[in-house]
């Protein structure tokens, strides 16, 4: 069973993800509402996955993601975003993100994309 981490500064949208991978199999190991908490609980739950969201207060997802990477090169880590921020995708596929979702998604989309870890 994959070990997720939620990150999103929305507790609705953390709720919704959650949901759907607990539906899925998914085991959710933690939750952050901020990149700077990310990091920090990235470090103690050392999760097989994390569903990131770029636009977040104090540290947004894409400088989360380049932090996370830094301490484990190994993350797996998948950006959510909402649409028109290609330009922050694009510097995350760089950055090492394992893929993307767009928002608003369908479980099953979210479910494939990470099944594929």
């Amino acid at each position: 069973m994959k070990r997720v981490m939620v990150v999103d500064d929305a507790a609705f949208m953390r709720t919704a993800i959650k949901a759907i991978l607990e539906r899925n199999g998914f085991e959710v190991a933690g939750e952050a509402e901020n990149g700077a908490a990310a990091v920090k609980k990235y470090m103690e739950l050392l999760p097989d996955i994390v569903t990131m969201d770029i636009t977040m207060p104090e540290m947004n997802g894409v400088e989360a993601l380049k932090a996370i990477r830094k301490i484990d090169p190994n993350s797996k880590i998948v950006m959510i975003s909402a649409l028109g921020q290609e330009s922050f995708v694009k510097e995350a596929v760089m950055s090492g993100a394992k893929g993307f979702i767009v928002k608003p998604f369908k479980e099953d989309y979210v479910v494939q994309t990470l099944s594929k870890l």
